[in-house]
């Protein structure tokens, strides 16, 4: 057992990191509650592990008397002063009480404790360790699934990302590398925990800062900062120095910095914008690639209204309505983007315009000149270039009908 024992706490100690006489002491607490069944109720029971050669005592302070009354907590003076000569009455004595099956008793006892010590040393060192490194981005190997959530070798330790923490486009296999933001370090009922994420934005704002030297150092600033995890993500940034361009910055030499930040993402959409304390200037910069009509703000509801052309609705909203949100988010502001009907208004005025002027020239109904109109022909001129029967064919008309307003259109053109 002796062996047994100093080769275990060999082995932990230099393996897991865990001083021999926090491992002594465990085992030592563990064996003397172990003991008091097979010693009995003896006066200041303690147990004495030699750390250098592993030998384990169980030893009793027995009070020395003339006549023993309790086997338990007393001593004969002649039996105290075989161990010490100088023994007097009344005096405490330390004797030997291991029992005979102690060494069976310690084994299986030591090797528990020492686990069990092992374990809540692992739990102290890991919160020590990680308790100060929430925010920080760490790198670990997928370990084992619990569920839906990903439990994270990380060297010494593991971790848990939640699902929610996750990314819905990712997959993750046992034995993937993956790197991923400490969003915590909780102390809780379990023992300590360290929550990853890979979802928060705030591992973004990190990725950054760690890839663009210019945040690093603070010259350019991360004003804000919108994601939806695995789809898009975008960023507001600055710099006080007038001769940096933040978004140059951000983007790298033929975009080297954000194509590795992006590659980390697993190709989430990353929009990188020039913050401005304009929110007018601001909020079309964040609503960007779609081009605005027109923006009416309303600084008291704190909501923008904004207008584009027909064939900028889609790009304006984005996809499942991302860009608005990502804006609304960024900005602070509530994003309202709808259609612009004002050259729509000014286009059919046009053609009414231009339809009145056919009726009252060829001497048609409104509908009729209006169908004109919309076909391209918008002025008596034009008409007289098809034939009657392309005519008939636009107004759904008889040939007859077709040539009659051709004739008209020539003779009012002669």
């Amino acid at each position: 057992m002796n062996s047994e024992l100093i080769a275990a706490l060999d082995y932990f100690e230099r393996e897991k990191g865990i001083k021999r006489e926090i491992l002594i002491e465990a085992v030592s607490n563990a064996l003397l509650q172990a003991s008091k069944k097979s010693v009995g109720p003896a006066r200041d029971l303690r147990i004495d592990i030699n750390p250098k050669s592993g030998e384990i005592r169980a030893m009793a302070s027995l009070l020395v008397v003339e006549k023993v009354q309790d086997k338990f907590s007393e001593v004969l003076l002649a039996n105290a002063r075989k161990l010490k000569p100088e023994a007097q009455i009344g005096e405490s004595v330390d004797i030997e009480v291991t029992p005979r099956d102690f060494g069976r008793i310690s084994a299986q006892t030591a090797k528990q404790a020492m686990l069990q010590r092992i374990r809540s040393a692992e739990k102290e060192m890991m919160y020590d360790e990680f308790k100060d490194r929430a925010g920080e981005i760490v790198s670990g190997t997928v370990r084992r699934f619990e569920r839906s959530d990903v439990i994270v070798d990380l060297g010494k330790f593991d971790a848990i990302m939640p699902s929610k923490e996750r990314v819905v486009t990712e997959d993750y296999n046992v034995g993937d590398r993956l790197r991923a933001y400490v969003m915590a370090v909780e102390n809780g009922v379990r023992g300590p925990e360290i929550i990853l994420s890979r979802s928060h934005p705030n591992f973004v704002r990190r990725l950054f800062e760690m890839e663009v030297s210019e945040i690093n150092d603070r010259t350019v600033e991360i004003r804000g900062l919108a994601r939806e995890a695995g789809y898009r993500t975008k960023i507001a940034v600055f710099s006080a120095n007038e001769k940096v361009d933040p978004v140059g910055a951000c983007v790298g030499m033929r975009g080297s910095r954000v194509k590795n930040i992006v590659r980390e993402l697993n190709n989430e959409k990353v929009d990188i914008i020039r913050w401005s304390a304009e929110p007018r200037e601001f909020i079309l910069k964040a609503l960007e690639p779609a081009r605005v009509k027109s923006l009416t703000l309303d600084p008291v509801k704190k909501a923008a209204q904004v207008k584009v052309d027909e064939d900028q609705l889609s790009l304006a909203i984005g996809k499942r309505g991302q860009n608005a949100r990502l804006t609304a988010k960024l900005t602070g502001w509530e994003i309202n983007i709808e259609k612009d009907e004002s050259a729509a208004i000014v286009m059919e005025n046009k053609v009414t315009q231009a339809a009145g002027v056919l009726a009252a020239n060829l001497a048609i109904d409104l509908p009729t000149a209006q169908a004109l109109v919309k076909n391209g022909l918008l002025n008596v001129e034009s008409v007289t270039e098809v034939e009657p029967q392309d005519l008939a064919d636009i107004l759904s008309i008889d040939l007859e009908q077709a040539t009659a307003i051709y004739d008209k259109a020539k003779q009012h053109a002669g």
